[in-house]
């Protein structure tokens, strides 16, 4: 996940500026079932604490543990966990830690590409051994075609003796939050906790500002006569929650133009007909693919009650679209978790 690189490298900067090193460590292969996958990292700092996560809590301390060499010789290696005999995840997990330095080269690519919301690709160079030491690492590849690694000791020529883990990481995730409201509020600190950009559209007559919405990006003032949708179509989730039946119409004539994959409006069950009837009038060339994208009312049906749990509902519920999941329990799934 974006947001979760964007820590490790934030982090890393502020050791670096101390003085002090850091390690990577990155999940990268997989052998039977794991809380997480292969793609998660966890920044060790010079001092053994951490940042980030490669499970849900009980290897971290052997990846740290076994980090000590890597700061002591600066010398990149793989290890295994399994997880078989001491945990309950039932698999193997081979990680690379390697060196971590952060370069003015990588920095400044990395600025620009999250500032044109542009994906990554992770090349992570090991072998399928236990503490095996070699010319292992990882190469960041800009969608400029710009190369950078993450160890300044690295030689990314390619050895046939070692495989290499692919990984894409896409652009933060956006939330449109169309409301200022507050279950508006709710909404924007849950998303931003799962590290999405949160961008909050009030009334141009309300007069609340960025510090009224933990975790957003932006507060704009803004009507549907006058806003502007860019760049919606991929990688954004719109959420309407004006309370008010006229004003939501009239966002939803605007965003007819454009065809995001989730559009949610607060509201009551019986009035979605009516919506859609007057979108028709108002849009009549309104596709069926942007009506599919609309779910009103928005969230899963789970017996959501207080404005947190509302919020909780509709997160899941465009989890589940984004991700192209239909929800169930869990319990009812025999053998692996397919995320």
């Amino acid at each position: 996940m974006m947001h979760e690189l964007r820590e490790i490298i934030n982090q890393a900067l502020i050791n670096q500026q101390k003085g002090m090193q850091n390690v990577l460590a990155t999940v990268v292969h997989l052998e039977g079932s794991s809380y997480r996958k292969p793609g998660v990292r966890m920044l060790i700092s010079e001092d053994y604490s951490t940042t980030g996560a490669v499970s849900g809590g009980c290897v971290e301390k052997e990846i740290i543990h076994r980090s000590k060499s890597v700061f002591d010789d600066n010398k990149p290696k793989v290890i295994t966990y399994d997880g078989r005999y001491k945990v309950g995840c039932e698999g193997t997990l081979y990680v690379l830690i390697e060196p971590f330095f952060i370069s003015d080269k990588l920095l400044t690519h990395l600025s620009d590409a999250n500032l044109k919301k542009e994906s990554l690709k992770i090349e992570s160079h090991f072998v399928k051994e236990d503490e095996a030491f070699g010319n292992f690492g990882s190469i960041l590849t800009f969608e400029n075609k710009v190369q950078c690694t993450f160890s300044k000791s690295f030689n990314n020529q390619r050895d046939k003796e070692v495989a290499i883990f692919h990984q894409t990481v896409p652009p933060s995730f956006k939330l449109i939050i169309i409301g200022g409201e507050h279950d508006a509020v709710k909404l924007c600190k849950l998303g931003a906790n799962l590290g999405w950009e949160i961008n909050v559209i009030i009334s141009v007559k309300d007069s609340k500002q960025l510090c009224d919405f933990p975790g957003a990006n932006s507060v704009e003032g803004n009507s549907p006569e006058t806003i502007q949708f860019t760049n919606i179509e991929e990688n954004t989730a719109i959420v309407i929650m004006n309370h008010s039946y006229v004003q939501d119409l009239k966002y939803v004539v605007k965003l007819s133009g454009h065809l995001p994959k989730y559009i949610g409006i607060l509201g009551a069950p019986n009035r979605r007909e009516r919506l859609f009837n007057e979108l028709f009038e108002f849009a009549p060339g309104v596709s069926d693919e942007f009506l599919e994208a609309i779910y009103t009312p928005a969230g899963l049906h789970i017996g959501a009650q207080t404005p947190e749990e509302i919020a909780l509902s509709i997160v899941a519920e465009i989890l589940s679209v984004i991700r192209k999941k239909t929800p169930f329990s869990l319990r009812e799934l025999t053998g692996k978790i397919d995320n």
